[in-house]
């Protein structure tokens, strides 16, 4: 496994060692003590996620905060996202500042975010298969996000043309800078 860290503090790529042979491929998509090993970072998962999305579908940017805020391993098992994180913690270095990357079945590389960040995906693929685990468990009460086209974040999704699928309820999220508020 090879854990990178991105550009924002806290941040990882991981990839993980591909074994193939005749019968086909094998990797261990997470070792706690390798994964310690290699980001300095002692995780206890406690939630698993899955979700399968279709072409076009964009989730986020969502959060939960305070006690319930959650570090999460993203990977995506079939399909293809462009994935993007925002840091939110006010005390960080690279508060404000965002990351995205591809994701697929094909490349098996995974993210992972830590607490106090924003996440969010836009699905390149039909019947995409996006799976995470998390160190905290969901609370509909914590619950909350940032527009995904905040003009502040200025995000590159690369929209231009394309068909979203976005639920009402992410239409209304706040700007960057009502969160900050």
């Amino acid at each position: 496994m090879i854990a990178t860290e991105t550009s924002l503090k806290g941040c990882f790529l991981i990839e993980p060692e591909i074994f193939d042979d005749s019968r086909g491929s094998f990797f261990e998509s997470f070792n706690k003590l390798k994964f310690k090993e290699k980001t300095g970072l002692d995780v206890v998962f406690v939630q698993d996620n899955q979700s399968i999305s279709h072409k076009g579908a964009l989730r986020g940017l969502h959060l939960q905060e305070n006690e319930h805020a959650q570090a999460k391993l993203i990977r995506v098992v079939k399909g293809k996202i462009l994935d993007v994180v925002v840091d939110l913690r006010k005390e960080s270095p690279t508060f404000g500042k965002h990351f995205s990357i591809i994701l697929s079945g094909e490349n098996n590389l995974q993210l992972y975010v830590p607490r106090g960040f924003a996440h969010g995906f836009y699905v390149l693929e039909d019947e995409t298969v996006f799976n995470y685990k998390c160190d905290n468990y969901y609370n509909k009460e914590a619950e909350n996000g940032i527009l995904y086209n905040d003009k502040d974040l200025a995000i590159d999704w690369s929209l231009e043309g394309e068909k979203i699928i976005l639920l009402e309820k992410d239409k209304q999220l706040m700007t960057f800078k009502q969160f900050c508020q």
